[in-house]
């Protein structure tokens, strides 16, 4: 590995945050990535094997996995496909290898890799990968505390208020409702507004967006 250009890079670094985890069973190779990511001031831990990785407490806040194809016990490569083949969440992994070829190059990424890295890499490719990485982990993150948000906000709901939200995303007016619910055109008109003001949203278009939100997780 060379020396650190962070170039345009370096505004990014001032707000990148997480904890970088090292899984490779060459200590020499742990200890320059602890020294490179440690030089833009992320947390690194260290593994020499996919099991000892799996043993350790799930560190907070966004994170990736920087891991070796070519491991004593269970290959990089293997975990990635256990965890895909479970449909486990996970960590963006960044692989790096000393003997990738193209194929082993094409199943991770096919697999969601964030990127294969070829022994020896620079230092800038590292730090390039790990901050894509990390803020891929940051989105991930924000997307499954929104989605509490819109659960939490959903069971709030009388059972006449989720029955409006579903008829009015299907384009339906409050007559329409009201008709379908066989109540009258005030009453779908106040339990739409409850409905609205308990899910904070503005609008239509963003109860929609909710609505297909909360679909994608077979809430409503």
């Amino acid at each position: 590995m060379s020396t650190i250009d962070l170039g345009p890079q370096s505004d990014a670094l001032d707000c990148v945050e997480g904890t970088v985890h090292v899984v490779d069973d060459d200590e020499l190779v742990r200890g320059a990535l602890v020294g490179l990511l440690e030089s833009i001031d992320l947390r690194v831990r260290t593994f020499s094997s996919v099991e000892e990785f799996l043993r350790a407490p799930e560190a907070e806040g966004p994170a990736c996995l920087v891991l070796d194809v070519r491991l004593r016990g269970q290959s990089g490569l293997a975990f990635q496909k256990s965890v895909v083949d479970k449909g486990l969440p996970h960590m963006p992994i960044i692989f790096m290898s000393g003997h990738g070829d193209i194929r082993m190059t094409v199943a991770a990424m096919k697999a969601g890799a964030v990127d294969f890295l070829a022994k020896p890499f620079r230092d800038q490719e590292m730090i390039d990968a790990v901050i894509a990485a990390l803020d891929r982990d940051m989105k991930r993150l924000e997307t499954e505390q929104s989605l509490r948000g819109l659960r939490a906000n959903w069971e709030t709901l009388t059972e006449r208020e989720r029955e409006v939200l579903r008829h009015l995303v299907t384009g339906l007016m409050n007559k329409q409702i009201a008709a379908a619910m066989g109540v009258a055109e005030i009453t779908a008109k106040i339990y739409r507004g409850h409905a609205m003001r308990k899910m904070n949203a503005r609008s239509v278009a963003e109860v929609v967006r909710m609505m297909q939100a909360l679909a994608g997780q077979g809430v409503t």
